[in-house]
């Protein structure tokens, strides 16, 4: 039997703890926000993709549909506008929770979704900004077994997810929670002062967490924005019980840069780097929450979803891709759409993807084509990007004599190499983008 390492309540002792295997060699998480703004569903797709300049004119036209609440107390803009003739300016955000019923929601399906994904892991937004939880919380009635659909949201996915072999984490909004400010966040400045900076919100959070912890056993722990200043002295026995009761747990960076197992990424905001392992977290279109006026034109496609991974994974990061159910509990055909697209490549090509590991350079322009670059023990996997249908031909230089090289997965072409190069002709085929190349027999991989 192995060893299991115990943690003490220091930061001395937490930051011993190294990043599990399996989430190195997951490379793909599915990202879950559902919740009141769900019903709603709406927000302005007002800027590009990523786009998050952070000040009053980005607060005000929030491409956010989680953000609703938030939306209609800066009492200007599209989503207030929405709101007023929809609903009307007496109507406050926590009436959501009577409309919010969940009454088609089948949580085996999403987790079957998932899987045929390819998602080695899901994250659910057990509580976002709003202060509703997922969960019943034995610390507010403000949940979803007392309001709105009256399940166990989290309970019920969890189970879901573990019976389908996939890894369940949660996700917790540790320093905002509106439902103890009213005060509206206009820009980047309010968005790191306006939090409860209260010693009673600070253990509120830590016993909130606890409780997570201790109920679900969630692999990963992935907090939001920060944690209280007031209860930041709370985080070494926080994480120490975390990484002792979920012996391969991993947490996020947004703890106050006190401790990470992973950096995080959103949309065009992060470091992308092979130094550390890192996270991307990005919805499919503009929005994480489900916004009902972004078309395809906000969403990315099949063939962007694609490239994302596979940047992403050559980089040294996992692709933690959003999901945001509509309010009756089922997944948006655009969306289902994708993830099926992204789990059709990753089941012929998932060789190069899962498992693997960084090379010194994660991609470089052949002759025209880009090519991103992984490798698992002996083999070296070279993902031409960006395909157009028809012939394809690119060499690669660099590699070690004598080195094996093949198309993979029935794609027609001839590989040969020839010194230190691989030299690569191919017929494209209609709606394959990306496909694989490997070479094996390098030494020291």
């Amino acid at each position: 039997m192995a060893y299991k390492q115990t943690f003490r309540p220091t930061l001395e002792s937490v930051r011993k703890h190294r990043l599990p295997r399996w989430y190195d060699d997951a490379k793909l998480g599915i990202f879950i926000h559902w919740g009141l703004y769900s019903v709603p569903a709406f927000a302005p797709p007002s800027y590009e993709l990523g786009e998050v300049p952070g000040d009053e004119t980005w607060f005000c036209n929030n491409p956010y549909a989680e953000w609703y609440q938030n939306s209609i107390r800066v009492r200007r803009g599209p989503t207030w506008e929405h709101h007023l003739k929809k609903y009307g300016a007496d109507f406050e955000y926590n009436r959501f929770a009577g409309l919010w019923k969940a009454e088609a929601w089948d949580p085996g399906r999403w987790a079957e979704l998932f899987k045929k994904a390819g998602a080695g892991y899901v994250v659910l937004t057990t509580k976002h900004h709003d202060g509703y939880c997922l969960w019943p919380s034995k610390y507010t009635e403000f949940n979803s077994l007392r309001q709105g659909p009256r399940r166990d949201i989290l309970g019920d996915l969890s189970r879901a997810v573990r019976q389908a072999g996939l890894r369940m984490g949660t996700y917790y909004s540790g320093m905002l929670d509106w439902t103890q400010s009213n005060e509206p966040i206009f820009d980047e400045t309010g968005l790191r002062n306006l939090y409860p900076n209260t010693y009673a919100y600070a253990d509120y959070a830590y016993l909130q967490s606890m409780e997570l912890i201790d109920r679900y056993e969630p692999s990963i722990f992935w907090n939001d924005i920060g944690w209280p200043k007031k209860g930041e002295a709370d985080l070494p026995h926080l994480l120490s019980h975390y990484y002792n009761t979920v012996e391969e747990g991993v947490v996020n960076d947004r703890w106050n840069d006190v401790w990470c197992d992973f950096t995080t990424k959103e949309y065009k905001a992060g470091e992308m780097t092979l130094e550390h392992k890192w996270e991307m977290c990005r919805g499919l279109g503009l929005s994480f929450g489900y916004n009902a006026e972004e078309g395809e034109d906000k969403t990315l496609s099949a063939a962007g979803l694609i490239s994302l991974l596979v940047t992403t994974v050559a980089s040294n990061g996992n692709l933690l891709i959003n999901v945001g159910p509509k309010a009756d509990g089922t997944i948006a055909p655009i969306q289902e759409r994708l993830l099926l697209a992204l789990g059709g490549w990753l089941t012929r090509f998932g060789e190069a993807v899962y498992g693997t590991r960084p090379h010194t350079a994660p991609s470089a322009d052949c002759q025209g084509t880009r090519v991103h670059f992984t490798r698992k023990g002996d083999a070296l996997y070279l993902i031409p990007d960006a395909l157009r249908p028809g012939p394809l031909a690119f060499e690669a230089a660099g590699l070690p004599a004598h080195a094996r090289a093949e198309l993979l997965a029935g794609v027609s072409g001839q590989v040969t190499t020839t010194g230190d190069k691989v030299v690569v002709r191919a017929e494209v085929p209609e709606g394959l983008t990306a496909f694989v190349v490997k070479v094996s027999g390098l030494r020291g991989a």
